[in-house]
């Protein structure tokens, strides 16, 4: 295991932690039943919106046209400050925790008492997905030479190219066998000012294959996910960035 897979930084750079299952329900379950879920948590979480999927149709023959509609396919609840949310969809549950994040204990512990109502209203048959994702924002002060000074995963640039990078994006998407799961590594450039380029390093680690089907086994795979965006989120960073974590 890395040596840095469980380490806690004062000054964590996550803006957003997630931790969702798809799931399938019985064509039985409506929308409106999904409501039931916010029972008993309207002081918790006050804020309640809908969830709409946007569909559209195109039609070629005889006459071309297209169209646009939504279907309401679930709700989000908010914490008064916005902070902490929950949705409840037709095709699953997912948990988000807006910075500032506090740890994983209490984000999983309040997930799975969620889920665990969601569960019992949806009764869903079968989870298809599970994944957890985290998203950070992280400072780079400026003057600075190379990206490498604080990025292990950065794009290689031609030499016979000028090497300043204004924008780029990248997306990576790697197995991880030990996990049974794939990375998904998101990284751009978000903001750059005269003092500090802003990039964004997001890390999606999936698995849709080979679920456990008891309940507390999902949990037990979700700690395992965990332990692996850390990883991967150390493996990504050098230790000059994790001096601006502290």
């Amino acid at each position: 295991m890395n040596m840095y897979s469980d380490k806690h930084y004062p000054k964590a750079p996550i803006t957003e932690a997630v931790i969702d299952l798809r799931v399938e329900l019985s064509p039985d379950v409506s929308v409106a039943e999904l409501k039931r879920v916010h029972a008993e948590q309207e002081v918790a979480y006050p804020t309640i919106e809908e969830l709409n999927e946007n569909i559209g149709q195109m039609q070629f023959a005889p006459q071309a046209n297209a169209a646009a509609s939504t279907k309401h396919v679930g709700f989000r609840f908010k914490s008064e400050d916005g902070k902490q949310i929950h949705q409840v969809r037709l095709d699953g549950f997912t948990m988000n925790r807006l910075a500032p994040y506090q740890n994983w204990n209490s984000f999983r512990t309040e997930a799975r008492r969620l889920w665990d109502i969601y569960r019992s209203v949806a009764k869903p048959s079968k989870i298809i997905r599970v994944a957890v994702r985290y998203i950070n924002r992280i400072e780079i002060p400026l003057p600075m030479k190379d990206f490498r000074d604080y990025l292990r995963t950065v794009p290689e640039v031609s030499p016979d190219l000028p090497q300043e990078l204004s924008s780029y994006f990248m997306q990576l998407v790697i197995p991880q066998d030990d996990v049974k799961s794939l990375a998904l590594i998101n990284e751009t450039i978000i903001e750059l000012t005269e003092k500090v380029v802003s990039v964004v390093l997001d890390i999606d680690i999936s698995r849709t294959e080979d679920l456990p089907s008891e309940e507390d086994s999902v949990w037990e795979l979700f700690e395992k996910l965990h332990l692996e965006k850390n990883k991967v989120f150390e493996a990504c960073i050098t230790d000059k960035a994790r001096e601006l974590f502290q």
